[in-house]
């Protein structure tokens, strides 16, 4: 299996999981940290009954979410680098794909357009001929 094919298969997959736990972290992990029990910072509701130990500062939600988030996220960027240098992308659209992953849903749009240009980055090099002829045995 080609090495950039796989790296590109693992930046597809680890854009997905980056941004389903940057979503679950901002809507559901940062407002049960900080919006709602009395011990939050900004209580802007009590939790519901029964359920007090999954709101406040002390919520379990930080160690299924936040932080698998984190360690997600710091491959997500070195997957990324390794797809730039493999596709010899510039600085900027390393960046800029590499933040992309800290704005929820932004990651899944610029996944999707990442796929199609390199789709169509592809599919031009085999219609322009810029593919290597298979070795021949002789």
């Amino acid at each position: 299996m080609d090495k950039s094919r796989v790296s590109f298969g693992l930046y597809r997959v680890l854009a997905w999981v980056t941004g389903v736990f940057l979503i679950g972290l901002v809507f559901i992990a940062m407002p049960a940290r900080y919006l709602v029990g009395e011990d939050s910072m900004f209580a802007l509701m009590n939790a519901p009954q029964g359920w007090e130990h999954w709101f406040g500062p002390d919520t379990p939600l930080v160690l299924y979410i936040t932080l698998p988030h984190g360690y997600v996220y710091m491959a997500y960027v070195l997957v990324v680098i390794w797809v730039a240098l493999d596709r010899r992308w510039g600085a900027g659209r390393t960046l800029g794909v590499a933040l992309s992953g800290t704005i929820p849903v932004l990651g899944f749009v610029i996944e999707r357009r990442v796929v199609e240009q390199e789709r169509a980055k592809e599919a031009a090099a085999v219609e322009g001929g810029g593919q290597e002829p298979a070795p021949t045995t002789g």
